[in-house]
């Protein structure tokens, strides 16, 4: 194993630790849990170690969050999805509005409408309609998003971005 797939999964790891303890943390926003950590970690592990590592993390993280009671099967397509479509879109234009579009549309309407069926079938959520899930994962990922802005355009001013990418690519 190269010190370069070494240095991936390390990141990968991180961003998943601070994945599942964002998710303790939630802001209630137009009656909706937003949850925005996720989201800014999607997007951070798109541009940074590009959409396969995104989609495996979005499943950790999912996945943990889930094992401790702090998620719900929902965490799995509003995530992963949202995680891929960015990495995928990133890497197709390098330039990070795109990545923020690839999250904000993949988690809010893609993730969102991908729901329906999990909370239909597997929580027993009769009551759920196709676009129930959209506005709150809208809002959710919006503010994660935004927050990975701040994030990397403060990583961008210290050079520190550049520095990761050219480690981790």
């Amino acid at each position: 194993m190269s010190y370069k797939s070494i240095r991936k999964l390390t990141v990968a790891g991180l961003l998943v630790a601070v994945a599942v303890v964002g998710s303790l943390f939630s802001i209630p926003v137009l009656g909706a849990k937003c949850s925005p950590v996720q989201h800014m970690v999607n997007v951070l592990a798109a541009v940074l170690l590009g959409p396969w590592y995104a989609l495996g993390m979005g499943f950790a993280a999912s996945l943990l969050r889930n094992l401790l009671g702090l998620g719900s099967l929902l965490a799995f397509p509003g995530s992963m999805i949202g995680a891929l479509l960015c990495g995928l879109l990133y890497k197709a234009c390098p330039k990070l509005p795109v990545a923020y579009v690839g999250e904000v549309f993949g988690t809010g309407v893609l993730g969102g409408m991908a729901s329906y069926p999990i909370a239909a079938t597997l929580m027993n959520n009769a009551t759920a309609a196709l676009f129930t899930f959209v506005p709150s994962f809208l809002v959710s990922t919006v503010v994660g998003a935004a927050i990975s802005v701040f994030v990397l355009v403060a990583l961008k001013r210290t050079n520190t971005f550049s520095t990761l990418e050219g480690a981790l690519r």
